[in-house]
């Protein structure tokens, strides 16, 4: 048996993992085991999305877990998880990876016992719902952290190619517990194994309303924080109004006395200087108590 497959052997059944396996062990294993092939090496192909099959005498089925990392912007399903194709009846259970997983080690070097395979398989899709548990807690602290930011009047730093992925990582991960929720409702196990089951079916239902109030958190902040910053754009542009308001008449004034015609009766005026400085005041002062009196300023 070479390096990257495993077996392990049960009371009633018996596991083989197969971890980034060559397009020739694929063929062996679904020849030694009489799988179709071309079910075997969509195992291995990269965007398949979680769903179950009946394939000759096995149920074939493709669950993802999360294996991003926290502080990673990821945008894809591929990015953000990797599947675990599963081949299983009452006395096989086969599983097929491309990237190695601890909790698939920690189960091979368990002394954990199982009755019967459900067992096991039920056990497994239990520890890749675990893979979101820490994820949605990181997207629950991310968004309080960005709605304290927002709040706190520090826009200058938020990224908002951050909240982009933000919103895309969590609305992917809902995407991927729903599918996962489709499938498990599909199982079919004896009696003996519905309760635990039904607990990965909680699971599942918890962390599902958790990434979808995180979802929408996320684009409650996107919103808000576009909302903030358009809002203090428009402050900018109602200032430099206010400015030009002001000015405005007070140019024209100025340029018109500035133009050197000889004949410009006012430029005689002893007291024209005054004058025309009363006459902007005046200009200024208007010009603010209607822009009071409209609550503009």
């Amino acid at each position: 048996m070479t390096k990257n497959i495993s077996e392990k052997s049960f009371e009633s059944f018996h596991w083989l993992d197969i971890k980034g396996p060559t397009e020739a062990q694929l063929e062996d294993i679904a020849k030694k085991y009489n799988l179709e092939v071309f079910p075997v090496k969509d195992s291995l192909e990269h965007g398949h999305l979680p769903k179950i099959e009946k394939i000759k005498n096995y149920d074939f089925i493709i669950l993802r877990a999360y294996t991003a990392n926290e502080f990673d912007n990821n945008s894809t399903v591929e990015e953000l998880s990797n599947k675990v194709a599963f081949f299983y009846n009452e006395s096989q259970l086969i599983t097929i990876h491309r990237t190695p997983f601890l909790f698939l080690e920690d189960i091979f070097k368990s002394d954990l016992k199982c009755k019967s395979v459900y067992e096991l398989v039920i056990h497994i899709f239990k520890e890749i719902v675990k893979t979101y548990d820490a994820p949605s807690q990181w997207q629950t602290d991310q968004v309080d952290e960005v709605e304290k930011t927002i709040f706190l009047k520090k826009e200058n730093k938020i990224s908002l190619e951050d909240l982009y992925f933000q919103k895309a990582e969590t609305r992917i991960s809902k995407k991927l517990l729903v599918l996962t929720q489709n499938v498990i409702n599909k199982i079919q196990v004896p009696d003996e194994n519905l309760s635990a089951l039904e607990d990965v079916k909680d699971n599942l239902v918890r962390l599902i309303l958790a990434y979808e109030e995180a979802m929408e958190d996320a684009i409650n902040l996107m919103n808000t924080f576009l909302s903030v910053t358009a809002q203090k754009n428009n402050d900018v542009v109602k200032l430099l109004t206010v400015f030009s308001a002001f000015f405005l008449p007070l140019t024209f004034l100025v340029g018109v006395y500035g133009m050197n015609f000889k004949f410009m009766p006012e430029l005689e005026w002893k007291y024209g200087y005054l004058y025309a400085i009363i006459f902007m005041f005046v200009m200024c002062v208007f010009i603010y108590i209607w822009f009071k009196k409209k609550n503009i300023m």
